[in-house]
């Protein structure tokens, strides 16, 4: 799920990331920015959902994945967009 909300002052948007996948003990954002090396931990609550907020610019666009556990990747459905990627998978997109 993504949540997001424009915050006026800083002129960019705060993103929540919620995912909750079946019994996962790691859930780790990638792609933003185009960055697909550095992985963002989302926090574990106590309903087994996964989540993190992220400040991103207005007016952008950005692939992203999920991957659970450092083996498994899931898209978000709730995505603005999905986007073939070139590994033969599929990447979500956020649009801002």
């Amino acid at each position: 799920m993504l949540q997001k909300t424009f915050v006026k002052s800083k002129g960019a948007y705060k993103v929540k990331f919620t995912l909750k996948p079946d019994h996962a003990e790691t859930v780790e954002l990638l792609g933003l920015n185009s960055d697909w090396e550095t992985p963002i931990p989302l926090s574990k609550k106590k309903d087994g959902s996964f989540s993190t907020e992220v400040a991103l610019p207005k007016d952008t666009k950005h692939e992203f994945k999920y991957r659970v556990d450092n083996t498994k990747w899931l898209i978000d459905e709730d995505a603005d967009l999905q986007q073939p990627n070139e590994f033969g998978s599929t990447n979500s997109v956020i649009v801002l």
